[in-house]
């Protein structure tokens, strides 16, 4: 059982960066893989990057590959994704998500925070 609080959403001007958090309780943290998903109203929850229990296999979607790192602090419980360059298509809510073995469907994932609104302006 893993919990998971998203924050650092926000309004920021295309071609801008943000940060956000994913804090995280519970036990047996740092067994879980950590992903970041988004979904915009009307599509579908689109994988964006996920990283393993010690960090060092971390790995992204297409659609936000060269823009976005995704960053592991297993003090803190926390999992961070910087996103970089940021489009008009990035905004939607963003939902971090825990899992045993990874993967990049949502379904791969069993537990899930209520997400951070990000909104890119142009």
């Amino acid at each position: 059982q893993v919990q998971l609080v998203e924050s650092g959403g926000g309004l920021v001007q295309a071609g801008g960066s943000l940060r956000l958090s994913c804090a995280t309780s519970g036990r047996s943290f740092s067994i879980y893989v950590i992903g970041w998903f988004r979904e915009a109203p009307g599509k579908e929850r689109e994988f964006v990057a996920a990283v393993n229990w010690s960090g060092s296999r971390p790995y992204y979607g297409d659609s936000v590959k060269g823009r976005v790192t995704i960053s592991r602090d297993n003090g803190k419980n926390t999992v961070y994704l910087q996103m970089n360059s940021l489009k008009p298509e990035d905004a939607a809510v963003y939902y971090c998500a825990a899992s045993r073995a990874g993967g990049t469907s949502r379904y791969d994932y069993a537990y899930w925070g209520q997400g951070t609104q990000v909104t890119v302006s142009s």
